[in-house]
């Protein structure tokens, strides 16, 4: 039987309604099942989803189900995952998202190809019965580049504006760099200073077209439908993008693109902070104010200056209140 050439990572809690849709098209990716190996974590689920997971892993020559006690997080739970990898390639999928036939095959023959540090694809949205392709942003398909040169520019949206995880496949030389590991403690947003420290990094990458990974919006469960404590989770997360880009030897270059991408974000939540409860927005507002205080006036004057109106308004009295500090 011919080893495994590349390990999926898959974290879930309470999937399922959907994981069974995950496993059944992972079960579909090679021509050769066993090319491709498992890893699922049940991350402290009160549903049936580990049970799934040992049900549909049987169809898997290569298979490890992780059972957590207690959900430990998205970002541990990938964690879990990628100290596992130990084959060439690795790439993730989340418990309510699936993928069209062929897809890791096709991302293993261009990886090969292109020799580079990792793959990144569009994905498909689907929200109910409607489907979106969302393009990654970047102009050029199948062109190796510096994973750097995919930052810029600051007034548009660039691949750090597009941190899913899942969307694309990583050379196991990412683990072996340090740069594969998500931050742990936080329950969201985990993904941006994960992108950034990817693409800060001296990788090669390319965007490419594959069959495509099929991303399911507006399910209850996840942590973008709910207005608790743990959404306030965004602001660590752009804190510590905020240090990576601040230190980096090319700081000056990229800081304006951080800093737009900070308050395009803070105003996204101010808004949605009126479904919040008020010791939430409180917090909320707290937290902005720490956020914001280390950027440089005149940076943060600049970014302000390209905001559309009504950002700029939902962001006014956290920037008066930066100011007056």
């Amino acid at each position: 039987m011919p080893k495994p050439i590349v390990t999926v990572i898959l974290p879930a809690k309470d999937a399922g309604a959907f994981i069974g849709t995950t496993l059944t098209t992972l079960a579909r990716q090679f021509d050769d099942p066993s090319r491709l190996r498992l890893v699922a974590i049940d991350d402290g689920s009160r549903d049936d989803t580990g049970a799934q997971m040992l049900h549909y892993g049987e169809r898997f020559d290569h298979v490890q189900v992780i059972a957590n006690t207690d959900p430990v997080g998205l970002a541990a739970a990938r964690n879990q995952g990628i100290a596992r990898v130990d084959t060439e390639y690795f790439c993730f999928v989340d418990g309510d998202d699936w993928m069209q036939p062929g897809r890791l095959e096709a991302l293993v023959d261009t990886m090969r190809d292109l020799e580079c540090d990792f793959v990144r694809t569009d994905h498909l949205a689907v929200t109910d019965a409607q489907r979106r392709h969302v393009r990654a942003p970047y102009p050029w398909r199948s062109v190796v580049s510096p994973a750097r040169n995919a930052i810029l520019p600051a007034e548009e949206n660039s691949m750090v504006d597009y941190p899913y995880a899942w969307a694309g496949m990583f050379h196991r030389r990412v683990i072996d760099e340090g740069l594969a590991e998500f931050p742990t403690g936080l329950h969201t947003a985990e993904d941006r200073p994960w992108i950034w420290r990817l693409h800060l990094s001296d990788a090669t990458f390319a965007v490419v077209d594959a069959p495509a990974i099929l991303y399911r919006r507006g399910v209850s469960t996840s942590l973008t439908q709910v207005f608790d404590r743990r959404q306030l989770d965004f602001v660590p997360a752009l804190a510590q993008a905020y240090e990576l880009v601040d230190a980096d030897r090319d700081a000056d270059l990229y800081r304006p693109k951080i800093v737009a991408t900070i308050l395009a974000i803070c105003s996204h939540h101010l808004f949605r902070a009126r479904a919040m409860s008020a010791p939430h927005r409180a917090e909320l507002r707290t937290g902005l104010r720490e956020l914001l205080r280390p950027i440089p006036a005149s940076e943060l004057d600049a970014a302000l200056a390209r905001l559309s109106d009504r950002r700029r308004r939902l962001l006014a009295r956290t920037v008066r209140e930066v100011r007056r500090a």
